[in-house]
């Protein structure tokens, strides 16, 4: 079983974003062409895990040898490999404390995150129900962080499905 811990919302997670984000551009230069803070550390005010989930936009996500050889030698690890998900590449930190989840420019998948992440710094109600859901979340026993992420998945459709009537 998985320990799932919440924290309050630090106001020294834009400053790691930041600097996360000024170590994969100096890595990378201009085929960086995102990089997006999402997650719950993006939000003010909303509790959460302490990870720094970042969105790394690149050319093409599937041409590792353009980028990856970059990324590890600025000190992140290959983690997930998913070419059958949106091409889906995620680094991290060797401490795990920041995840950088590359994606090829275009991808739906960067304007769903930051469509949500926008969703929840604007409106207090669904910053709510989606803190409070993670805490009731965090109370049951979960086998893997991923049971627990798509645990979250019925929230998240009800909170988009606002972004999508905008």
């Amino acid at each position: 079983m998985v320990d799932i811990v919440l924290t309050r919302y630090d106001p020294a997670w834009p400053a790691r974003f930041e600097h996360e984000r000024e170590r994969i551009v100096a890595a990378l230069g201009e085929r960086a062409l995102g990089v997006h803070h999402i997650g719950s550390t993006s939000v003010p005010g909303l509790a959460a895990k302490p990870i720094i989930d970042i969105i790394l936009v690149v050319a093409n996500s599937a041409d590792e040898p353009s980028y990856l050889p970059q990324l590890e030698g600025a000190g992140y690890e290959l983690r997930v490999r998913e070419p059958e998900w949106h091409e889906h590449r995620l680094v991290r930190t060797p401490e795990r404390d920041v995840h950088v989840h590359i994606f090829s420019d275009g991808s739906t998948e960067i304007a769903r995150h930051l469509s949500f992440r926008d969703r929840l710094r604007a409106h207090d109600d669904d910053r709510a129900l989606y803190e409070r859901t993670k805490r009731e979340l965090t109370q049951r026993d979960w086998p893997t962080m991923q049971d627990y992420a798509d645990a979250k998945n019925a929230v998240i459709a009800e909170i988009a499905s606002r972004i999508e009537r905008r």
